[in-house]
């Protein structure tokens, strides 16, 4: 979006707006255009329409119909999540909340880079699964969200909307049932100039045409004609991508790894429902009565009949042969009326079209220009070694013009250059733009290689995702009211060139902007072209080859505590707390402290550091212990460094898998400190990992040894030495050979052992029964975490801790999921519970005796709960361990 533009950033943006071609893959492997590729860029240079899809959570799009609308129809096409999928289960890794929200969130830009989409969000944060909309409201901000809507709808100005869900108890989730009733609300509102009006000073109030549902089989009721519903084949093939939308849509829809979606193409006819919701009525197409030519902007036909010049032109065997046309349209646009107005429909679409030109013609050149830091890290306020690469792969030679950023000081090695070519006549302020005046030719095959000092912007953030910076509520996610600190200059509104970035602007966005941008002008066919480049790290992975990542700024030292990890003490024992410094930069030196509540002594209580090298780590072990005074239940410690006056208290958590690129968070040193009563029986315990859990670290905090076993471990001979197995979330639907090793666990049941089963979904079982009787796993749940519990008088709740009431409270997202709706008598039913206006749910807990052993099969939440420091989740996993053994320790 193009922000208030003085007449220097409108000439520099006659050369470039933002190519999307660099910045839109930001830390991903450069983009290389194919020539039917290009061919198919160039046709969409001809379609000026929009369409957004809007649904509550990553997964809920239909990623076949933004294929088809993106590359068939060749409309910009969105999706708007109302949440980054924090509150679901992660089936790749251990992390949630935040950091699942983060590996969703790139998850989703992974398969808008194969389907051709864009991407965008609300604030909304997910607390979990709802049952209705009535509830997702009472958490979630509803204004706000309705108000995040109605500004990515003014930004992108879709002529259509489209829904996944309907606004009622059909869409089952009540998240889903939301994002429809605001959609609703939203497709009103955005055209309402007197809604939101504070929006105004950066868009214009738009009205779409009409709202429609994607309705289809899984809506309707049985037997339900839908010859009344528009409908489009949605299942094409693509001979220039050479591929069908059902093909392109089942790779999309495969990068969402961390929900098990690995989804199998389809190919043929694809028929995709709709419902009207609001707006004009179409009876044929959903585009009906909306002008997708350059006929909708004003003076903008001669510009369509230059593009089909350039189409009519092109040769698949010299893509670059169109750079001159390319030009030549830009030119064109550039002219038009309004096209640089502040905020207009003119200057939409000139943004776009100025985009893909740019994207186009970097594509047809064949170019690759890279801008790699040395290292992954850089601190706030320092420099790091940057290399800019611009390889010329088109059959004529370039001119370099000029590299440019706006992070670098005055004192830097380059050059002080303007950011517009001399040849443009504009000129910057003094001290607005430094850079290198290069004015070199590179030829045909050709690299231009050049190595700088990189001074970050003064006052830089570390690089947290701008939605995690400041605390949230259970249901939002706060946005600081500035993202990135001022420019050099001060010049708040070169936002085009860099500079800050008001909370309004960020919201919406999949991401942070990139920590550091440089612009490399070029001439290229008598004209000028400014590519702007993310900075980002390279390196070359063994296995996984060449690999690009965000350049991640960092404090000047980094202070982290074992991941999730909750300290408990059922004694007055002294336990360890280990704290790892990590150097932002060379030479950083201070003191490290804990922070504790009244009653807890801590030794030492003050260490002195000093770290030489960039990257240096040092362990520094704390005791820590309660006191007679210290009160039970949950409390929090806090490491803190000190360095020159300046606390950090923030550690860097690396988010790494194949699919998506590295992410580093910044959690807090805080970590949940509790001090409980509690009794444990035996000391073995076997564990099998399932999707991943932090479960295992927990139980080692009350006192058991712990051992990870494979499955091919789990023999009855092999597990008599344990006590209990306790078997992780999901294991049975991700871990195949227990369908194998099944009969080896019931024989060591059977012989005495006792198994704690943690909650298993309900579909894509590894094998049809999980326990020695049959029980029907189901998808019911009690989502209110604070739901009263009904407890009965079961032996598994008396001892060696007795269970109470209390015991449910404070807990954390969900009590819990998955619960079996039938089962075989010989189950015991330990509790029950209920969401509000629902029956009583009474599967949280089957037990049964098999044998001379126990078996145990739970729903609850325990694997959010343990983490989290929640007292009474640590009695109750006890009390099931211990289940059948008579001495307490």
């Amino acid at each position: 979006m193009i922000r208030s533009l003085r007449p220097l950033a409108a000439a520099l943006l006659l050369l470039t707006v933002n190519c999307s071609l660099l910045t839109e893959t930001k830390a991903q492997t450069p983009k290389s255009y194919t020539s039917a590729e290009i061919l198919l860029g160039l046709k969409k240079l001809n379609v000026l329409g929009s369409v957004m899809y809007l649904a509550a959570h990553p997964d809920d799009e239909n990623t076949r119909l933004i294929a088809y609308m993106a590359n068939e129809r060749l409309l910009e096409t969105s999706y708007l999540s109302c949440t980054r999928g924090d509150g679901g289960q992660n089936l790749i890794g251990p992390e949630l909340r935040e950091g699942l929200g983060v590996i969703r969130t790139q998850e989703l830009l992974a398969a808008r880079r194969l389907d051709g989409g864009r991407q965008f969000f609300t604030r909304a944060n997910d607390f979990g699964f709802s049952k209705t909309s009535d509830e997702t409201f009472r958490i979630w901000d509803k204004e706000q969200v309705l108000a995040d809507m109605v500004w990515v709808i003014r930004q992108r100005r879709p002529d259509v909307l489209i829904t996944r869900f309907p606004p009622d108890a059909r869409a089952g989730h009540g998240h889903h049932q939301a994002s429809a009733i605001l959609a609703a609300e939203a497709f009103d509102a955005a055209g309402d100039p007197k809604r939101f009006p504070e929006q105004l000073q950066y868009v214009q109030a738009w009205q779409p045409k009409r709202l429609l549902w994607n309705t289809g089989s899984f809506f309707v009721k049985p037997g339900e004609n839908m010859d009344g519903y528009l409908r489009l084949d949605a299942g094409g093939y693509n001979p220039l991508l050479g591929q069908s939308y059902g093909e392109i849509a089942a790779r999309s829809r495969s990068n969402h790894r961390s929900q098990g979606f690995g989804s199998a193409a389809q190919r043929g006819e694809a028929l995709e429902y709709f419902q009207p919701v609001k707006g004009d009525k179409a009876t044929k197409d959903l585009f009906e009565g909306v002008d997708q030519t350059w006929n909708r902007v004003p003076g903008g036909a001669a510009v369509g009949k230059l593009i089909e010049e350039v189409i009519r032109k092109y040769d698949p065997s010299n893509p670059s042969a169109s750079v001159a046309g390319l030009l030549k349209v830009r030119e064109k646009i550039n002219k038009l009326p309004n096209a640089f107005a502040r905020v207009d429909a003119t200057n939409y679409w000139v943004e776009n079209k100025l985009s893909e030109i740019n994207n186009l013609i970097y594509g047809a050149l064949g170019l690759s220009i890279e801008a790699n830091a040395a290292e992954q890290t850089a601190v706030v306020n320092g420099k790091f070694d940057l290399k800019i690469d611009v390889v010329n792969r088109a059959p004529f030679s370039i001119k370099l013009l000029g590299i440019h950023t706006q992070n670098v000081e005055q004192d830097s090695v380059l050059e002080k250059q303007s950011l517009v070519p001399p040849t443009s006549g504009n000129h910057m302020r003094e001290g607005a733009s430094i850079g290198f005046n290069a004015n070199q030719e590179i030829k045909a095959g050709s690299t231009f290689s050049k190595t700088f000092k990189f001074p970050l912007l003064k006052n830089e953030q570390i690089s947290q995702p701008y939605w995690l910076r400041e605390p949230g509520t259970v249901g939002m996610y706060k946005v600081p009211a500035v993202i990135v600190a001022e420019h050099l200059t001060g010049d708040k509104h070169l936002a085009v060139m860099g500079g800050a970035i008001k909370q309004q602007e960020i919201i919406g966005s999949p991401r942070n902007p990139a920590a550091a941008l440089v612009t490399v002008v070029l001439q290229v066919a008598e004209g000028n072209v400014a590519f702007e480049v993310p900075v980002q790290y390279k390196h070359t992975d063994p296995v996984l080859g060449e690999l690009y990542q965000p350049l991640a700024v960092v404090p000047p030292v980094l202070v982290n505590l074992p991941p999730a990890r909750s300290y408990v003490f059922a004694d007055a024992q002294p336990k360890t707390v280990p704290v790892t410094l990590r150097a932002g930069r060379a030479g950083v030196s201070g003191s490290l402290a804990l922070a504790l509540p009244a009653g807890w002594k801590c030794e030492p209580a003050t260490v002195p550091f000093a770290l030489a090298a960039k990257d240096e780590e040092l362990t520094v072990n704390f005791q820590v212990q309660p006191l007679a005074g210290a009160a039970p239940g949950r409390a929090e410690l806090r490491a803190t460094a000190t360095v020159a006056g300046q606390a950090y208290a923030r550690g860097l958590q690396k988010i790494e898998y194949p699919h998506i690129p590295t992410q580093f968070l910044f959690p807090e040193a805080v970590a949940p400190l509790v001090k409980l009563d509690l009794k444990r029986r035996g000391q073995n315990v076997a564990y099998l990992m399932g999707a991943g859990d932090e479960v295992p670290d927990a139980l080692r905090q009350i006192g058991y040894t712990v051992t990870l076993l494979e499955a091919k471990d789990l023999t009855a001979a092999n597990l008599k030495k344990f006590d209990a197995l306790v078997v992780g979330i999901r294991a049975y639907n991700t871990v195949d050979k227990l369908k194998t090793q099944q009969p080896e666990i019931l024989k060591y049941i059977e012989q005495g052992g006792n198994v704690v089963v943690q909650y298993v979904v309900n579909r894509g079982t590894v094998m049809p029964e999980i326990g020695p009787y049959p029980m029907t796993l189901s998808s019911d749940r009690v989502t209110v975490e604070d739901a009263p519990v009904t407890l009965t008088k079961h032996q598994l709740l008396a001892a060696p801790n007795k269970i109470t009431a209390d015991d449910f409270k404070g807990w954390v997202q969900e009590q819990g999921l998955y619960y079996p709706s039938k089962w075989d008598p010989k189950y015991q039913t330990v509790i029950s519970s209920s969401d509000p206006g629902e029956p009583a749910k009474e599967s949280a807990i089957l037990v049964t005796d098999y044998g001379k052993g126990h078996y145990i099969y739970t729903g609850l939440s325990l694997f959010r709960e343990l983490p989290a420091g929640v007292p009474g989740a640590y009695r109750i996993i006890t009390n099931m361990i211990s289940y059948g053994k008579e001495v307490a320790q």
